[in-house]
């Protein structure tokens, strides 16, 4: 099952590459486990303090594996699907960034959504294609787009359907960045070696939380909650070494989370 997944490390980034390049990397519950496995894995890895994920090939993600929808058509479909949601990524106390390469379709798009920071290809080819194929805004699309896009954006790409630019995705605010394919993954783990370097693991996991689960309350509340996360953060380690390495003009030294 490993295989489906690659996993290589470097100076406190973790890059993991969805490998099914025959298949654009079509979504499968295989797939999908291992993936989620190697970011719990992570999670748990002191050294690993910020993750790129993108595909093998010219695909992100195409969407959900066709013979996948064939079986749920026909009734045949067997396999138990994983008890952890599409949205897995969201409740993972590292930071995740999605370098979509190329096709990001359907499940492919809620998968880079589900990330924390999106840098795309400039040609890589998205779309939701969900009503191209008869079935409906999945996984809290329809929730998400028009918090990261306006309602009118949202609705153009989900009700049309149509295929859109990496380099539009940029211009509609579904992305970071938009760079030239080539450059894409060197940009996106250089991004995340500073994290690394330079951001605290505590303070990128509370954020990361802060900023997921603060779209649901409202402003006094989260102001509240900002304070006590405020106050307990002056009693931890990161605090000290934060400042110390800005009075001595030194890179931190962070604990590990």
């Amino acid at each position: 099952m490993a295989e489906l997944v690659l996993s290589s490390a470097d100076q406190g980034v973790l890059t993991l590459t969805f490998n099914r390049p025959d298949r654009l990397n079509a979504w499968t519950d295989a797939m999908g486990r291992c993936y989620f496995d190697l970011l719990q894995e992570a999670e748990e890895d002191p050294n690993v303090r910020a993750i790129v994920v993108t595909g093998a090939g010219k695909g992100f993600c195409s969407g959900a594996d066709f013979q996948t929808l064939s079986a749920l058509q026909a009734g045949t479909y067997d396999e138990t699907p994983d008890p952890r949601p599409n949205t897995f990524p969201t409740t993972i106390a590292k930071p995740i960034i999605a370098a979509v390469n190329g096709a990001c379709a359907g499940l492919g798009v809620v998968h880079a959504l589900a990330c924390d920071l999106i840098f795309t290809a400039e040609d890589a080819k998205w779309t939701t294609a969900f009503p191209r194929r008869g079935l409906i805004a999945e996984y809290g699309l329809s929730w998400i787009l028009p918090r990261l896009m306006g309602q009118q954006r949202a609705m153009d790409i989900l009700l049309s359907g149509r295929v859109f630019t990496g380099a539009e995705a940029y211009e509609l605010g579904l992305a970071n960045r938009s760079v030239p394919g080539d450059a894409l993954l060197a940009t996106a783990q250089e991004y995340a070696r500073e994290l690394a370097i330079h951001s605290s693991p505590a303070s990128m996991a509370i954020i990361k939380r802060q900023v997921w689960n603060d779209w649901n309350v409202t402003l006094e509340e989260s102001a509240k909650t900002a304070t006590q996360e405020m106050l307990a953060s002056f009693n931890r380690p990161d605090f000290a070494e934060g400042v110390a390495s800005f009075l001595e003009r030194r890179l931190p030294n962070f604990p590990p989370l």
